[in-house]
């Protein structure tokens, strides 16, 4: 591709979705582009200064641009996509073209994103940029850097849904051009082409839901968080994600105040993420023995009096029944069943939502062969140790079962912050001391 042709659209598959996605450049790294809510990745080279800014990138790295499940020109979506599935588009666009390890530039939303994929595959993530983001999108204790939910979904369904296509986010999103009556035009078109009004309602109470902040302390790969300090996402955000991810590098620019990253100096910015990303020394590798999972453990209830019951071997044959539907439930839902305990299972998976319908399917496989179960799930960062795992988080997934009934499924609040928009139901399990672990847990009900 020379330099003044636009790049082609492809597209590949992300679960049953097709997702689109563009290639700029041949340079030795893999750059990919993870955006947020007003994309379309073809018209946005029509706002001024995005081709340049891609260009800039592509001098050093293959920059991948892409529409998010249910944006521009990827698939709509019947509801609102799941979180989980937007990790997947990444991964999908990586298996697309070829990828085995890439940078993410996660802008805005696409920063959560591309948070939770680098610490669940650090193995496939180089370096982690973040520009224009946040740990959570609504206020919550200790989170006072974003509207509440109620204002954010108000201003949304009174103010922007009734202007939406006209340019009503220009002043908020790419305030430098608002006045240029070119650009907003064409602005006013990008938004239409993202989402018709009522799917922006849809995309901000799915936003609303949006909360990572327990997950920043599991990155583990070289992380870089650029904000801008007139940024309508406060620069308190961005503060925050540097506080919170080890080792991460904050720099901000004051050279406008658009929340979109095209604009403004682009020689600073786009040369500070090149320095960030082609300065890495081998001596400073991350360690991959530490990931993000979601850790499932599952228990029998009452084994040893049913045991006592049935015999020893009409026992052994009913376990062997139970590892073997536990290996095929866990498998088809993307997990590793790390081992069998006996009386029940320990397995981890890269999704949560993937987690939680993998312990349903296996409760219900269960109490067809006559044998009730309890299951507890809890999301955080393990130690690999030779095909087996450790670390707080398996200690806590443990600790939530230990709280589950028969046929109950218990999940910790963690894990539901991040199934926002899977389908899946919870119901208050009430607050609980966990043995060993400090504070009070949250704890749910999972049901499909």
């Amino acid at each position: 591709m020379s330099t003044l042709e636009l790049p082609e659209t492809h597209y590949t598959r992300s679960g049953e979705l097709n997702i689109a996605y563009q290639v700029m450049g041949d340079g030795p790294v893999d750059l990919i582009f993870v955006p947020g809510m007003i994309t379309h990745v073809e018209f946005l080279h029509e706002l001024p200064g995005y081709t340049d800014f891609l260009r800039r990138l592509a001098g050093f790295a293959r920059v991948i641009t892409f529409d998010k499940s249910g944006q521009g020109l990827s698939d709509r979506y019947l509801g609102m996509p799941s979180f989980e599935q937007r990790i997947d588009d990444v991964r999908a666009i990586m298996e697309a073209i070829g990828s085995r390890r890439a940078v993410l530039l996660g802008c805005s939303e696409g920063g959560p994103i591309s948070i939770v994929f680098a610490a669940t595959f650090p193995e496939l993530v180089s370096h982690l940029v973040l520009f224009g983001s946040f740990a959570r999108f609504s206020s919550a204790a200790g989170y006072s850097f974003r509207p509440s939910g109620n204002e954010i979904v108000s201003r949304v369904d009174d103010v922007w849904a009734g202007g939406w296509g006209t340019g009503v986010t220009i002043r908020h999103f790419l305030p430098s051009h608002a006045d240029d009556p070119n650009v907003a035009r064409q602005y006013a078109k990008l938004e239409r082409l993202a989402f018709s009004p009522g799917a922006l309602k849809m995309a901000a109470r799915y936003n609303i839901e949006i909360d990572v902040r327990t997950i920043l302390p599991a990155i583990r790969v070289p992380t870089l968080v650029l904000h801008r300090e007139a940024d309508v996402m406060s620069i308190e955000n961005g503060k925050f994600l540097a506080s919170q991810i080890p080792g991460a590098q904050f720099l901000s620019y004051a050279d406008c105040a658009d929340h979109l990253i095209f604009p403004g100096d682009q020689s600073r910015l786009c040369g500070d993420i090149e320095e960030f990303v082609t300065g890495l020394r081998e001596a400073t590798a991350p360690d991959f023995d530490r990931v993000l999972a979601t850790v499932l453990f599952v228990d029998i209830v009452d084994s040893t009096r049913r045991a006592v019951e049935m015999g020893d071997q009409a026992w052994r044959r009913l376990l062997d029944e139970h590892d073997q539907a536990a290996q095929r439930i866990v498998t088809q839902h993307r997990g590793v069943l790390v081992k069998t305990t006996g009386d029940g299972i320990l397995a981890t998976f890269d999704g949560p939502g993937r987690a939680i319908r993998s312990a349903l399917a296996f409760e219900a496989a269960t109490r067809r062969l006559g044998l009730p179960v309890r299951a507890g799930l809890h999301t955080g960062e393990i130690e690999l140790r030779n095909g087996d795992i450790g670390g707080i988080a398996v200690h806590a997934a443990a600790r939530v079962m230990a709280q589950a009934g028969p046929s109950e499924v218990l999940v910790s609040r963690v894990v539901t912050d991040l199934v926002a928009g899977s389908g899946l139901k919870f119901a208050d399990h009430g607050t609980h001391e966990l043995k060993g672990l400090p504070g009070r847990w949250d704890l749910f009900a999972a049901s499909a």
